[in-house]
């Protein structure tokens, strides 16, 4: 799956589509959100939205999300990686994102440093909600994921064929 591909699954996850605004959880006012979490202007008490205008929203909010965050990516990062970063800047905002000891750790070469950050961003309106603790658990759980986009070649096995009684060269299998 891509980064944007496993972006959008991750979000429209914990954001879920609301086709009319509703106030933020943690502050119970502003901001309103609508959709899969799209807040801004126009977007207040009253707004409803087709789910057509939610989709859009999201792939194009997606987009510009992903694009802030590996802007400010100075090495590598997998697809899970980007994926996860992408899905916390969602929420917090590329501000706060780009100012995080997350970021700072991941640039500086420490994967596991960074990881152990997204556990901090669990708070809204000074109030710590369960709902940002599961996704925070679900993003880092998937920034952890296994990379494989940058393996090259493919495996190679071997076989050989072993006789009966010959013994395969294992020492806890001779003569089997």
């Amino acid at each position: 799956m891509s980064a944007l591909d496993l972006a959008t699954s991750i979000i429209k996850k914990w954001e879920g589509c609301e086709l009319i605004a509703y106030p933020d959880p943690g502050t119970g006012g502003n901001p309103f959100t609508i959709g899969y979490g799209a807040t801004g202007p126009g977007i207040g008490p009253g707004v409803q939205w087709t789910l057509e205008q939610a989709e859009e929203r999201l792939e194009s909010d997606v987009r510009w999300f992903m694009d802030g965050v590996t802007e400010r990516l100075e090495r590598y990062a997998s697809p899970a990686q980007i994926a996860a970063m992408t899905s916390l800047a969602y929420n917090i905002g590329l501000g706060a994102f780009g100012k995080s000891t997350l970021l700072r750790k991941f640039n500086a070469g420490d994967a596991a440093g960074a990881a152990e950050q997204f556990d901090r961003w669990v708070y809204a309106g000074g109030k710590r909600m369960r709902g940002l603790e599961r996704r925070r658990a679900d993003e880092r759980s998937l920034f952890g994921r296994a990379d494989f986009s940058r393996v090259t070649g493919g495996m190679e096995t071997t076989a050989r064929r072993v006789k009966k009684g010959a013994g395969d060269g294992h020492p806890d299998r001779e003569g089997v």
